[in-house]
């Protein structure tokens, strides 16, 4: 029956126009919000700013130190070798027994010094902003019925990505529990939070544990929750596991997991991946083992349901629910966000010896999963002809060869600007944007309704790095489903040049890191 509706789901998606704007994922430089930039300033004004410049130096080594020890948990034959503990035990005991690292982490993560949260603010904050943006844009994007109304925010920090859901989802969300285990943190994110208006309801928690004893069983259900740079705080692999099971399953919707770009970031997001995928096809089976056993009608009916609510799939960034193909590679899955400094980063930044610039990338991993089966929808490009540049060329008609001159170059009355003795300031694109944070936009937000979306079938892959563009060719590295169902993967390289497929050379010309390719 699906294999029938297939044929008439695909002309949604006919034309190469609206193939682009599907495909259109990335984000050019992102500009922070005018309201965070004055909440940070508001915050570092009444900071002790002496010797700040050190502090953010301190706070970076402190991160180099967290990835550090994280290596070497993974690479220690045993957990003893990082105990200090000398009456540790060994053996199977000691594989067995709660383990914790003797430092500043403990099973949840760092502690934040008043130092390092003021350092933190005004150098991190606004480039982990800009990439929860990024992520949560494009989970609105795949998924335009989605509206969170009660979300949790992991590692809260000083409420990044609380700023981010708000922009995104500025009207839905009505309730936001945040877990943060430092109390610094959390004086900074609700002094940062204040003086705004239209806030939602906010709890905060040091724990989940403590989050669950303060909340009824049948509230635990989030529509959305997050973590973000969390996760690689914690060195223990085992208590990574444990954290993200107990968020999946305050989870009733979508979890959205997010790290550095990193090498180490990188494989906790896909271990992270790679173990929510396997929990759930894990009961699928056991659901469908009790559902053959017996043969009720009743009892089949409330396994099929059973199985539509415990399945899981990945709703970005991969097009399938298989296997990493990067996993045993040289290669890291990772992308990037470009974002204009604030006054707090280009003050308090050095660079070794060069000007600093006006912009920085951040790189990051992520991974959205939703729960529940991936919709079987049709291939963008199944049913979808192309004509080759020889076939294009062939259809031309000689008029469309002739070149009008008086339409190419604009004559000296086009030229000439009445000046009417108003202001002689010059707008810029900046200008509006800071206006229209301040004044919503009932056209903008209409027309973000009605862009075309990419659906979640397996016919959308992803480009990971940047193309190379060589001549009229195009190579792309693209992660890619190799099946309908999307339960299988493959990484491969894409070359398409302009004498085959002029549209598709067009589009890919024009495709960024991130964005999607159709298939």
């Amino acid at each position: 029956m699906a294999a029938a509706l297939l044929p008439e789901a695909a002309p949604r998606l006919l034309s190469p126009e609206t193939l682009r704007t599907a495909a259109k994922q990335s984000q050019g430089i992102h500009l922070v919000p005018l309201s965070l930039r004055r909440a940070i300033k508001r915050y570092l004004r009444d900071q002790d700013k002496a010797h700040m410049n050190r502090k953010v130096l301190l706070l970076s080594a402190s991160f180099d130190r967290a990835k550090g020890t994280g290596i070497e948990l993974a690479a220690a034959a045993t957990r003893g070798a990082l105990l200090d503990d000398p009456n540790a035990p060994s053996g199977a005991e000691q594989r067995a027994a709660r383990w914790k690292v003797r430092s500043a982490y403990g099973d949840i993560g760092l502690r934040y010094r008043e130092d390092e949260t003021v350092a933190y603010v005004a150098s991190r904050m606004p480039a982990i902003y800009a990439a929860c943006h990024r992520v949560l844009r494009e989970v609105r994007r795949r998924l335009p019925e989605f509206a969170p109304a009660k979300v949790l925010d992991f590692g809260a920090g000083p409420s990044s990505a609380l700023w981010a859901m708000r922009a995104v989802w500025p009207k839905s969300i009505e309730r936001v529990n945040l877990i943060e285990p430092s109390k610094e943190m959390q004086r900074a994110g609700q002094s940062l939070l204040d003086n705004l208006k239209g806030l939602p309801l906010i709890h905060s928690y040091d724990s989940i544990q403590e989050l669950n004893r303060n909340i009824e069983k049948h509230e635990r259900g989030h529509d959305l929750v997050i973590s973000s740079y969390a996760l690689g705080e914690i060195p223990s692999l085992s208590d990574r596991i444990t954290i993200v099971r107990q968020l999946w399953d305050l989870t009733s919707d979508v979890l959205v997991l997010l790290e550095p770009g990193t090498p180490q970031g990188a494989k906790i997001i896909s271990q992270m991946r790679s173990y929510i995928l396997w929990m759930e096809k894990r009961k699928c089976r056991k659901i469908e083992k009790s559902s053959s056993r017996p043969p009720s009608n009743m009892r089949s009916i409330v396994a099929q349901e059973a199985s539509l609510k415990n399945g899981s799939f990945v709703v970005a960034p991969c097009p399938h629910d298989g296997r990493c193909p990067l996993e045993n590679s040289d290669k890291y899955c990772h992308f990037v966000q470009r974002l204009e400094r604030t006054s707090s980063q280009r003050a308090y930044k050095r660079s070794k010896g060069v000007p600093l610039r006006g912009f920085e990338d951040e790189k990051f991993c992520y991974v959205a999963l939703r729960r529940g089966k991936r919709p079987e929808e049709a291939w963008p490009l199944d049913g979808m002809k192309f004509e080759t540049l020889k076939e294009r060329h062939a259809k031309r008609k000689p008029e469309d060869l002739i070149i009008d001159y008086d339409d190419q170059f604009p004559s000296e009355q086009d030229e000439e600007v009445p000046n009417d003795g108003g202001d002689s300031l010059v707008p810029y694109a900046s200008d509006e944007h800071e206006l229209s944070l301040f004044h919503d936009s009932e056209e903008a937000e209409e027309e973000e309704e009605q862009m075309i979306r990419a659906d979640l079938g397996g016919g959308w892959g992803r480009i990971i790095y940047s193309p190379i563009r060589r001549g009229k060719q195009v190579q792309m590295d693209v992660c890619r489903a190799t099946k309908r169902d999307a339960s299988e993967g493959t990484f491969e390289r894409v070359v398409v040049t302009k004498s085959k497929n002029p549209t598709l050379h067009f589009q890919a010309r024009r495709s960024l890191w991130g964005d999607l390719w159709p298939f």
